[in-house]
């Protein structure tokens, strides 16, 4: 029928006398009573189930997780992670990609108490002083038996995986053994910024731990290497692998999953003989959360064999705790750095400005 044809009145129904009676089961008031009443009850019963349903959707609690875009993608840990913890927090995890790393923290200095977000997931030691002093987040109680490299007693953040960082390469390219030799070849290399990504960041500390006052000479002469900075990790490994640059700034990790997930063994990390810079990756609970609990309860659970033994083979890096059937085949293959570079937390906070403008200060000339 067209909306445009109005509504149709009932046929009258004619009775045995001859009285007209409309179509509204008057003629047959006690079955109509009855039909009523069915009707009415069939529409209590669905009304009560819509309540129902309702009052149990409204009751599941949200846990929002704020963390990096690659840490949510399809081929990411974030997938496999929600599926693990909705499991048996009774709730729905929500992780939302916000930008890369150092983007996060920025993201919730913005927002402030007023924000979503009831974890950050994607800091790393260079970032947690500065996010300390901006009395956002709160202390944790985790506990867990750490297989890092180094102590962990930071009462605020929780780590989930470590890593160094390293330029990867073609596996038959022939790399230069340190900073000052790249700089001095002819190689071209993509970098993250380091204002919006903590590999980005992680470089500039890694250039600062090594060569301390000599970083702005270190930075000159990789300055004409570079063929471009990109905000994040993902674009960066992206143009390497369309033949873009020469190297690409990732971690010692990285062609672990050119072998196990593709059975490609033409990727490798350049060792360097100055030592490589680890990246221990935290999270943290942000002090206005509303589902304090439940935030606990995640920052417990990720320190637990159902989220350690998601990392390795999705966001290829080494666990925080290593899984109970251990690494996977492929990781005995990666180099073990002669040196590990890391600058303390505290120290980091102070040194990042400084070694900023130094990276700035070369890229501009």
């Amino acid at each position: 029928m067209s909306q445009d044809d109005g509504p149709v009145e009932p046929e009258p129904v004619k009775t045995g006398g001859g009285k007209v009676l409309e179509q509204s089961g008057l003629a047959d008031p006690a079955g109509t009573n009855r039909a009523n009443l069915e009707d009415a009850m069939k529409a209590l019963t669905f009304a009560a189930g819509v309540l129902m349903a309702t009052t149990a959707l409204a009751e599941t609690p949200v846990l929002t997780v704020y963390t990096y875009d690659s840490f949510v993608s399809d081929w990411g840990p974030g997938p496999a992670v929600e599926a693990a913890f909705e499991e048996v927090c009774a709730c729905d995890l929500q992780l939302v990609g916000a930008g890369d790393g150092a983007e996060l923290l920025a993201r919730v200095k913005l927002e402030g108490a007023r924000t979503d977000a009831d974890l950050v997931l994607g800091l790393d030691t260079n970032l947690t002083a500065a996010a300390k002093e901006t009395g956002l987040f709160s202390d944790h109680g985790v506990t867990a038996d750490y297989a890092m490299p180094v102590a962990w007693d930071d009462a605020t953040f929780v780590p989930y995986d470590w890593g160094y960082f390293a330029f990867v390469k073609n596996a038959d390219l022939q790399s230069p053994a340190d900073f000052k030799a790249l700089g001095a070849s002819d190689l071209k290399i993509v970098i993250q910024d380091p204002r919006s990504s903590t590999p980005g960041l992680g470089l500039l500390m890694w250039v600062k731990a090594a060569y301390g006052d000599e970083a702005p000479a270190i930075w000159e002469g990789l300055s004409d290497n570079i063929v471009t900075v990109t905000k994040g990790w993902s674009e960066a490994y992206g143009l390497f692998l369309e033949g873009e640059a020469d190297m690409v700034l990732s971690y010692t990790t990285s062609p672990a999953y050119h072998l196990i997930a593709e059975e490609d063994a033409s990727k490798a990390a350049a060792p360097m003989s100055e030592g490589h810079y680890m990246q221990i990756e935290v999270a943290g609970k942000l002090a206005s959360t509303d589902q304090p609990e439940l935030a606990d309860q995640f920052l417990q659970f990720m320190v637990s064999d159902a989220f350690q033994s998601i990392i390795p083979t999705t966001n290829w890096m080494y666990p925080a705790v290593t899984p109970e059937s251990g690494l996977p085949t492929g990781f005995e293959t990666l180099i073990s750095p002669e040196k590990s570079l890391l600058i303390p937390a505290a120290e980091a906070a102070s040194l990042r400005d400084q070694a900023l403008e130094e990276w700035l200060t070369a890229l501009s000339k």
